[in-house]
This record gives C-alpha cells, structure tokens and sequence, in this order.
C-alpha cells in the first residue's frame, strides 16, 4: 500500500497523544526512516503541542475533526495506519474506525471501551475485510501487557510441557500509577451508555462479548478477595480485569482456539494479606475530588516513576506450572501506553496482508511476533520466565 505517510496520530493534541508524538520524534525523529504526521482538529493547537515537544518545521500536521467523516478520510488516504487517542471513543472514536474501514487504513487506538469495541466489530468487519483494513483495538496497557502476556505464558508452556495450559492466571504483582482527564471522561461516558441501554452492562460483564457466535465455560470469579495458593499469595480484583480478559479470550477465539474452547482466564492483583473492609486497591491513584479534566495527566515527574510488574501463570491440567512475567518501566497509564500504543501501530502497518488480513482483531492475534520483538527494544517492556 503506497501512503505518504507510514503513521498519523489523531489526537495529538490530547495528554496522551502529545505522548505518542513525542515517542515518535524521540525514536524516529523527522523526515527520516519513519515517515508520520500529527492530526487533530485545530491547526493551531498542533502548532503549539510541535514546539512543546521540541519537533521542527518540517513535521507534517494535518488538520482533521472527528465529527467530519469527509476531513477523516481524507486523512485516512494519506496514511498506513492511524494511531488514535481522541477518546471517549463512544463519542469521538466511531466516525474515524469507518473511515479507516472504508479507506483500506490500518487502525490502532488505546481504548478499554469494551461496549463500543463490541459495536465497532459489528459494524465494520466486513467492510474491513474487503478493503483491507486492519483494525485493532486496545493497544495500550489496556490490553497489550495482558493480552501478549498470557499468549508468551501459553506458547512458553507448549515448549516446556508440549501442550497448550487450559488455564491461565494473570497477576498484578505490583503497580503505580495515576489516571488522566480523558480515562476519568471514558469511564464516566461507559457508565451513562450502560444507564441508558442495560445491554451495555451485560456485554460490559461478558468475558465472551468479543468473541460473536462463541462462549466458553464459566469463568474463574475475580471479584471476591481470595487466598490464591497457586499464585501463592492473596488476590484480589483489578480494575482493569473486564477489559483485558475480552481481549485475551477474543485472540483464543482469532487463533481458532488454540488454548482450547475450555480455556479459563482471570486477572486478580496480588495483595499483602486479606484485604481490610474499605481498603482501596493499591496500584492507581484516583483522587475524585480534585479529578484531571480531559488532556490533564500525570506529570512526567510522576510518569518516570511508575512501573508495572505482571505475572501470567500457565496451569497444566495435571498441575505443573509456568509463570511468565511481563514488566513495564513507565507509569501503565501513559508513560508505558504512550510508547506500546506507538510501536504497535508501526508493528501493524509493516505486517504484510496475507500474514494479517483485513478485519478486527485484537493485538496479540494480529501480530504477537512483532510486538515482542519491538515492545522490549523500543517501549521499555520485558518478557521473560520466572524460575
């Protein structure tokens, strides 16, 4: 596919976007090997975010608005892949997946919209299929680490044990974090969807809401603290667990099953002991009462000073295990998810056709190989074996 540009990142004027610009600028600089642009609605404000970042005169900046399919195509035409963090994508996202579909653009975002994802794929996988277009969702710590995780725990166990694990656990070890305007905006936007239609909550609770046509067996419950003696430690539920599981079961539904059609998977964050009545989750921060507005983040301060320590462990049927750990050396929110996000997108648009076709996947379905190989040289993650 011949395009002007290797990647556009929509939204650049955003907290996350500017992120995802300057992880570009930084690795890849201008006018070089990687040819991108920044998009978003006013040609003013990406003026203002290509000085904040230090980027020269000659980055190219196109000027498109989510509520104008006609400036979204256009865009679309001239790119490989669009890298999108214009978010809520309830609100601002599905303009943009039909022009990429339409267009025959690749298309990767950060959402954990797990409703809108699930409308997306009704909407769009044929016509993605005929064009091309690649369409992957939740291409940031929302789902990558988890989602590539627990497939680099299942095919680490195939070497070891010469089969597939029918039963993956993922554990938050540790976490720090903060959250910013715009995940506050799209966890709000869900919750009001969910008020006004109740079919949102029951694909919002579905572990299978991705996988149309398919649903497993019942799945291990991750919302009631527990001593996990596999794990050996106490666990109790992660916040993000309702988005990641959909992903990972939606890549076993991609790669037709190879875990088996009785796969299990849970995510659970490890706690110290049983947790104290009222005691917040450790990990992210979330202060309501002086809560970021849209394009308010963690400061880079508080960004070089998170991190993310995740544990897969693989279970045979007759018991043995395999524990992979994925780390990550950012804040999971933005600092680590700006850099995933952006690699994976590059990832994307170099996979050729017949490897990856048109449709809507999830990342690890759509391209695991790649994404472990440049995650841990270009976005600061680490995938390895635990003794």
């Amino acid at each position: 596919m011949s395009r002007e540009f290797d990647a556009v990142v929509f939204g650049a004027t955003g907290y996350t976007g500017r992120l995802v610009a300057e992880h570009l600028l930084k690795t890849y600089g201008v006018g070089g090997a990687v040819r991108w642009a920044m998009a978003g609605r006013s040609a003013a404000k990406l003026g203002e975010v290509a000085k904040e970042i230090g980027a020269p005169a000659t980055l190219p900046q196109i000027v498109a608005d989510a509520d104008n399919p006609a400036s979204l195509e256009a865009m679309c035409r001239r790119a490989k892949v669009v890298i999108t963090t214009a978010g809520p994508y309830q609100l601002y996202g599905s303009n943009l997946v039909a022009a990429c579909a339409k267009t025959g653009t690749d298309y990767v975002d950060l959402t954990g919209e797990s409703n809108w994802i699930a409308a997306m794929m009704q909407a769009h996988e044929e016509e993605a299929k005929k064009t091309g277009a690649r369409l992957v969702f939740s291409c940031g710590f929302d789902s990558i680490p988890f989602d590539l995780g627990a497939w680099y725990a299942e095919e680490e166990a195939k070497k070891k044990f010469g089969a597939y694990a029918p039963r993956v656990r993922g554990r938050v070890r540790a976490l720090r974090g903060g959250l910013s305007g715009g995940t506050m905006a799209s966890g709000t936007a869900t919750m009001a969807a969910a008020q006004k239609d109740p079919s949102i909550l029951r694909v919002l609770v579905n572990p299978f809401a991705l996988t149309p046509g398919f649903t497993g067996p019942a799945q291990p419950d991750g919302n009631q603290p527990y001593e996990d003696k596999v794990a050996g430690s106490w666990v109790g539920p992660f916040m993000m667990a309702g988005i990641n599981t959909k992903a990972v079961h939606r890549t076993n539904y991609l790669l037709r099953h190879p875990w088996g059609a009785d796969f299990k998977y849970d995510e659970m964050q490890m706690l110290d002991g049983p947790p104290k009545a009222g005691a917040a989750a450790p990990g992210f921060t979330m202060d309501q009462a002086n809560a970021p507005k849209p394009g308010e983040g963690p400061t880079k301060e508080e960004r070089d000073a998170g991190f993310y320590d995740l544990v897969f462990i693989a279970e045979m049927a007759d018991g043995r295990t395999l524990r992979a750990v994925v780390k990550g050396d950012k804040d999971p929110g933005y600092g680590s998810t700006s850099k995933i996000l952006a690699e994976a997108g590059l990832a994307l648009a170099a996979i050729p056709r017949h490897q990856t076709p048109g449709g809507c996947w999830s990342p690890a379905a759509a391209m695991a190989h790649e994404l472990l190989d440049v995650l841990p040289k270009k976005a600061g993650l680490t995938f390895a074996l635990q003794d």
